[in-house]
């Protein structure tokens, strides 16, 4: 195991990963992040280099301080040999947190299945499409509904927000959402009074995730105008735009599809390791939900959990 803390490798690491682009989009845009300030304080690690196997992404242990915070004990995997892998997976994790992997790769919940049966850890996984755009660029551009004005999310948004994400309404969430809104490209859609109506937000892996629309708003088109807008920007500053939806959310899978967004053939596994360290009651105020799983502490059935909405 290798920590790449050097900015060359990195660099070529990232290079190395897009060319192999969709397979690779969460390390991919760990990466991207970490060689661009890295805000979230994530590292990478490797089975060796340069000519390397598997990847994994982590936060440095200086954050990962708190064991029952999955929301910031997040990692991202990519493998191109699962033994590998496996091996990458045993060592460089602390299986005593409660902590998420997520990734493309078939395999992934398998290799956290057998380690975590040898550990006695308890495991959750949520499996979503994931919907990938090639091209940005040739999104519609949008007509913004004159009764809403287009800004961007700040911290006096942040009790809203966490109130209203169904994977919220924690202390670990609201300390999520608050780095994403500090560090990361967002848009929200506000009325005259300056009220929140709809909102989105990225993340430290390059997704689009975490939107949601005021109920008394719903049904008239503020996701899709907000889908467009954060995955221009997101191109713009380099970033492939991609998010997740859940496999029975077929109302956000439509909007994907008529937004051109490609659907990738590898489930995405987010695998929650330890949950059960912290449980807060379920939180949902029939809420819209965004691109990413609602990651609560209390999950429902997988089926019963939308990404994008």
């Amino acid at each position: 195991m290798l920590i790449l803390n050097c900015s060359s490798k990195l660099q070529q690491l990232e290079a190395t990963l897009r060319r192999r682009l969709p397979e690779t989009l969460q390390v991919h845009g760990a990466v991207m992040t970490i060689n661009r300030g890295n805000p979230a304080a994530q590292e990478v690690l490797v089975d060796s280099w340069p000519e390397f196997k598997a990847v994994l992404t982590r936060p440095r242990k200086e954050v990962a301080l708190d064991d029952s915070d999955f929301y910031t004990n997040m990692y991202a995997a990519y493998y191109r040999d699962l033994g590998a892998y496996r091996a990458l997976l045993g060592s460089a994790v602390n299986w005593n947190q409660a902590f998420c992997i997520h990734g493309l790769r078939d395999g992934l919940y398998e290799a956290s299945r057998d380690i975590a049966n040898t550990k006695g850890v308890k495991l959750e996984v949520f499996r979503y499409f994931t919907y990938f755009h090639p091209d940005p660029n040739t999104l519609p551009e949008i007509q913004l509904d004159p009764a809403v004005r287009l800004s961007t999310l700040d911290v006096s948004h942040l009790d809203l927000m966490n109130e209203m994400w169904p994977y919220g309404g924690n202390k670990y969430s609201k300390r999520f959402l608050e780095s994403l809104i500090r560090c990361f490209p967002s848009f929200c859609l506000l009325d005259s009074a300056g009220h929140l109506v709809s909102w989105t937000v990225s993340d430290p892996y390059g997704a689009m995730g975490r939107s949601v629309t005021m109920p008394e708003h719903r049904g008239r088109g503020y996701n899709g105008v907000l889908n467009n807008l954060i995955a221009k920007r997101l191109h713009a500053l380099g970033y492939p735009s991609y998010g997740h939806v859940a496999v029975d959310n077929y109302p956000m899978q439509r909007l994907q599809e008529r937004q051109s967004f490609q659907r990738q053939p590898n489930l995405c596994h987010f695998i929650l390791h330890n949950a059960a360290l912290h449980r807060t009651p379920y939180v949902n105020p029939q809420a819209s939900s965004g691109h990413s799983p609602r990651m609560s502490p209390q999950p429902s059935h997988p089926g019963d959990l939308p990404g994008w909405d």
